[in-house]
């Protein structure tokens, strides 16, 4: 993989549902914590996850040109193809 900042403006979807739901839930959960324990570092990473689960987009995965919107839709067709498997 190469860093490419060229890639970083181009802002496309590159999360899946899946893992919207894990960054969601995980930042979410960060947050929570961040407030009882007083951690800034904590609350940050807390607010960049929901803000990344929230787009669908993260930066980090733009400029290492990965995505995780092809392991959703290849899971999806499986369970498709099970579906029709069992009529």
């Amino acid at each position: 993989m190469s860093f490419d900042v060229k890639r970083l403006i181009k802002f496309e979807h590159n999360v899946g549902a899946q893992e919207k739901k894990y960054r969601l839930w995980g930042g979410a959960a960060a947050i929570f914590i961040s407030l009882f324990i007083a951690s800034v570092p904590l609350l940050l990473i807390g607010c960049v996850l929901v803000a990344t689960g929230y787009s669908g987009w993260c930066p980090a995965y733009s400029a290492l040109d990965k995505s995780t919107l092809e392991q959703d839709t290849t899971s999806s067709d499986a369970e498709d193809k099970e579906d029709k498997s069992d009529n």
